[in-house]
């Protein structure tokens, strides 16, 4: 199955590479690719568990979805993500 989800906090390619990379980590998760411009991240899933866990590794790393809580520790996330993003692209 593929998805896009909109996304918060995504600000540059620093964003996009860290995005890429974790959510790459991820078994059963594929073609993931980010649109800075929508502030959208799309990727393809084998069932809707691997869909949760992907959800949750945004939040954690900084990118909740549109209509998730996006408190300052989660915004604070996601510069680091964002730092560690441009340092590894």
């Amino acid at each position: 199955m593929k998805t896009t989800l909109e996304i918060q906090n995504l600000k540059c390619g620093g964003c996009a590479n860290t995005i890429i990379s974790k959510l790459s980590e991820l078994e059963n998760i594929s073609d993931v690719s980010i649109s800075n411009e929508d502030h959208t991240v799309s990727f393809s899933y084998e069932n809707d568990n691997v869909f949760t866990e992907a959800k949750q590794l945004l939040h954690k790393i900084g990118y909740p979805t549109v209509g998730e809580k996006n408190a300052l520790t989660t915004k604070a996330k996601s510069f680091v993500s964002c730092a560690i993003g441009r340092m590894n692209g």
